[in-house]
């Protein structure tokens, strides 16, 4: 069997995610201090459109309480009108024709804006979707540049202790040698002679720090 090409693979990882439940991003703060970490000028489309579609979402479902709210009133003008029609008051019977149609048009309202409260959840479902692929695709991407340059300064440290270590080599072998040269110096040519060429190849020594005399403190009184 040959290997999966791309689409399909992108299509199975897709597929695999249905059913799983994912929190709005847009409504997470933490969605948010995680794009700090990464950027989000790529998102950004994608971010607007889902929060346009949650602002439409609560516009919707205001709507559906106060055409709601408003046929209940209505409801009970026709429950007090029904009445007084049945006794053959003609305004009463003009009257509850008309909180009819307004009932009726509130229920072509209502059937309306729950088609859409059908639609919209869908659509809110379908962008949140796009918006965890791109944002988890941005984090792995960031991850791995940052994986890559990692790699690199391992690389460029391990480079930095070698050497490190070979110079650290390098001074012991000198400084042992220094003083190997220096008892031999002193066994050679004795250490007042040493101590003359001391003086003189050595700065400090040959410009010696002259310590400025203290005045002499007085007698204390008898």
């Amino acid at each position: 069997m040959g290997d999966y090409s791309g689409k399909e693979k992108e299509e199975d990882f897709k597929g695999s995610l249905t059913g799983k439940e994912i929190p709005v991003l847009t409504l997470d703060n933490k969605w948010y201090r995680l794009l700090n970490k990464i950027g989000h000028e790529d998102v950004k489309a994608q971010e607007d459109a889902l929060n346009e579609l949650l602002r439409k979402q609560g516009r919707i479902n205001t709507k559906l309480k106060e055409i709601k709210r408003l046929k209940k009133s209505i409801m009970e003008e026709i429950v007090g009108l029904a009445d007084e029609a049945h006794s053959g008051n003609a305004g009463a019977a003009k009257q509850l024709q008309e909180k009819k149609r307004l009932v009726d048009e509130c229920n072509e309202k209502l059937e309306e804006y729950e088609d859409d409260m059908i639609e919209v959840p869908r659509q809110i479902e379908q962008i949140n979707k796009e918006l965890m692929l791109m944002t988890m695709e941005s984090c792995y991407e960031t991850m791995q540049e940052y994986t890559d340059d990692i790699e690199k300064i391992e690389a460029w440290v391990k480079e930095i202790r070698i050497e490190l270590k070979k110079r650290l080599i390098r001074k012991q072998e000198m400084e042992t040698k220094n003083h190997e040269i220096y008892s031999y110096m002193h066994d050679v040519f004795g250490a007042e002679v040493v101590n003359l060429f001391d003086m003189r190849y050595n700065p400090e020594e040959k410009h010696p720090v002259v310590q400025e005399e203290k005045p002499p403190e007085e007698p204390a009184a008898p």
